[in-house]
């Protein structure tokens, strides 16, 4: 990507950055919609106040980059690993996406919000998800090991196993089937 350093305010639509790398770049307020990331080397650069509509992400490098408030939206982002991102202001929201195999290490995310979201074989390992929303989210497979759910909202999520004794969950909210998830280790009949 040969462009200005900072992009203020631009939409991107249709744009190939397949395979590319977009290093040392800033976008603020910034629109990508229909846009292809996917295997992209994205390295040193920031987006803030970005919406990502309609765009594929998988397997993109976003080593010491910055996402700060952005948005993203019936978007592709698989096997994404988040937690190589800059911790400062990291700020995200997922609306309809597929965010299978991607992993948030050690990711400070309080009040995220997963919204109709694919998380199968997620790891969330030491993510700090306090008032996080998971609303109607299929969490097949996602790992949970020292994760902060304190007053997350997991009662319209699905197919989740959590170990409440490594795991942080008060004031969480869960329903029943979901509910079971946390008597998984237990190998119990429940009737």
């Amino acid at each position: 990507m040969k462009e200005d350093t900072l992009q203020q305010e631009k939409t991107f639509s249709n744009k190939d950055f397949s395979e590319k790398k977009i290093s040392g770049k800033e976008f603020e307020r910034c629109t990508f919609t229909n846009c292809n990331f996917s295997s992209s080397a994205i390295l040193q650069s920031d987006f803030v106040d970005c919406l990502f509509d309609n765009c594929n992400f998988s397997m993109a490098k976003l080593n010491h980059s910055g996402l700060k408030n952005c948005d993203f939206v019936n978007s592709k982002i698989v096997g994404v690993d988040f937690s190589v991102c800059n911790d400062f202001l990291f700020t995200v929201n997922f609306k309809n996406c597929q965010l299978d195999y991607s992993t948030f290490f050690q990711k400070k995310m309080k009040k995220t919000q997963f919204i109709e979201c694919s998380l199968k074989e997620a790891d969330l390992s030491e993510v700090d998800l306090s008032e996080a929303i998971f609303h109607n989210c299929d969490l097949t497979g996602t790992v949970f090991d020292r994760t902060i759910l304190f007053k997350s909202d997991l009662r319209t999520a699905r197919n989740y196993i959590i170990d409440p004794e490594n795991n942080k969950l008060k004031k969480a909210r869960l329903a029943y089937p979901g509910l079971l998830g946390l008597l998984e280790k237990y190998d119990l009949v429940i009737d």
